[in-house]
């Protein structure tokens, strides 16, 4: 500039970038934009190169770059393509925060939740993986008591643990709620300690001998697979050829005549052999895993009590 008097003032600084006066006189008296010259009278001037420094310092400002992270790149200490890699990791994570925050704020609108509920929920969806998979790691290690049917029981949880993602859908994050609330309760781990995993055939039909449910069971459980695979639904006509086809074997395997007697006992055995929150575990499992619900997979006893009682030859019971 040849001994020139540079040509930007504080005042044209702020004109040209929108960076208020207050800020960028900050900013000359920290050492991030030191004045290029001063006038006779003492005003700061600034060349046309402070000016785009000014511009880099107001982008990685404005990108939420802390002032000592600006100063090092100011100096050459960091490139610009490094903190950029730097704060693109930062802002997926923020990123990621964000869409848990708005997930849970649905859920807490969606379920209508009271203050106490609120406090719960957020506190499980703020859990680390590590620290859910202690919880879960936990609730099973509890199950395992002296019996063989609590062993039985731990060893199949053990199998398909619940794994939530980083980045969980609504859905999930409502499965995850839910399941740690089930897991934290007391009667539910004193009920799957006892629940057969996978149920047995005998514990699948009690109230029939062993070797005679080892029988039926398998036979009930495959076709009511078989119903739902082909969306058969338990309240519809095309149950009733079903129903009668399983009234039919367990009639001629137990040496019972077909009626209303023998119905009304098999609901109730059905029933009995089968635990709806137990149940609801394992969907929530495979909600959180996104795993595919397999029909065969499903306990086939609600479906066979509905068909039942639904069939207009049951009725609901009085339990």
């Amino acid at each position: 500039m040849n001994g020139a008097t540079p040509p930007h003032s504080i005042g044209e600084l702020s004109a040209r970038t929108g960076v208020p006066v207050r800020t960028i006189r900050f900013y000359s008296d920290t050492g991030l934009l030191p004045p290029t010259a001063r006038t006779p009278a003492g005003y700061r001037r600034y060349s046309d190169a402070a000016l785009g420094r000014l511009h880099l310092i107001s982008v990685l400002r404005e990108l939420d770059v802390g002032l000592t992270t600006v100063r090092r790149v100011l100096d050459g200490d960091l490139s610009v393509a490094e903190v950029a890699a730097a704060h693109a990791d930062a802002t997926a994570l923020q990123l990621r925060a964000l869409r848990l925050r708005h997930s849970m704020l649905r859920l807490v609108a969606r379920r209508g939740s009271s203050p106490e509920e609120t406090v719960l929920m957020h506190r499980l969806t703020r859990l680390t993986s590590d620290e859910r998979r202690r919880m879960v790691a936990d609730f099973v290690a509890g199950l395992s008591a002296d019996t063989p049917r609590a062993r039985s029981a731990a060893a199949a949880l053990r199998t398909a643990l619940p794994e939530l993602p980083d980045e969980p859908s609504d859905a999930q994050l409502a499965a995850w709620v839910e399941l740690a609330e089930l897991i934290a309760d007391d009667d539910f781990r004193a009920r799957m300690a006892q629940a057969a995993l996978p149920p047995a055939d005998a514990a699948a039909l009690p109230g029939a001998a062993c070797e005679k449910a080892a029988e039926l069971v398998p036979f009930v459980r495959q076709t009511v697979a078989d119903a739902r695979a082909a969306g058969i639904a338990p309240g519809g006509a095309e149950a009733v050829p079903v129903v009668d086809a399983v009234v039919e074997r367990f009639a001629a395997v137990l040496g019972r005549p077909d009626g209303t007697e023998l119905r009304e006992w098999m609901a109730r055995q059905f029933e009995a052999g089968h635990d709806p929150l137990v149940e609801r575990y394992w969907r929530l499992v495979w909600a959180v895993n996104d795993w595919q619900v397999v029909p065969g997979h499903l306990p086939f006893q609600p479906w066979m009590v509905q068909a039942l009682r639904r069939s207009g030859r049951v009725s609901p019971s009085r339990r």
